[in-house]
């Protein structure tokens, strides 16, 4: 079989996307896109979830989040806190870093990348690639 043929273990699209991110934004993020914690949140809701970390740490990590576009944040009217919201499911975070990744990718390596592509569709069932090509137009 053509190593670019080969499969990995099945992940999700949520385990994906959490592979991306760094521990505690990933297990504040499960929680979010899991709905463990309802939207929009502040700080000390997640710190309920995880009342072993400290409020600033917690902070922090959704601060950094929202620096990365994950989170959308908000400041509560005539309160000191700020309120969090999702900027889009797991599935969609994982389609827009793929994105950004590809082009990393095609931009350091050119054509060799294209042709690597190129090689793991040829690996493709025809139902995969139909699931992709629908996928490409949404």
């Amino acid at each position: 079989m053509n190593g670019a043929c080969m499969e990995g273990s099945p992940l999700t699209p949520m385990d994906r996307a959490l592979r991306l991110l760094g521990p505690l934004e990933g297990r504040i993020m499960r929680a979010i896109w899991t709905g463990a914690v309802r939207e929009p949140f502040v700080v000390r809701d997640i710190q309920a979830l995880m009342p072993e970390l400290a409020y600033t740490t917690v902070m922090t990590t959704l601060n950094r989040l929202a620096e990365k576009g994950i989170l959308r944040v908000k400041r509560v009217h005539r309160q000191r806190a700020h309120a969090y919201r999702a900027t889009g499911s797991a599935e969609e975070f994982l389609a827009r870093e793929s994105k950004d990744q590809v082009e990393r990718v095609v931009e350091q390596f050119g054509e060799a990348a294209m042709v690597a592509f190129v090689e793991r569709l040829d690996c493709l069932s025809p139902e995969q690639l139909e699931r992709l090509r629908g996928m490409g137009r949404g």
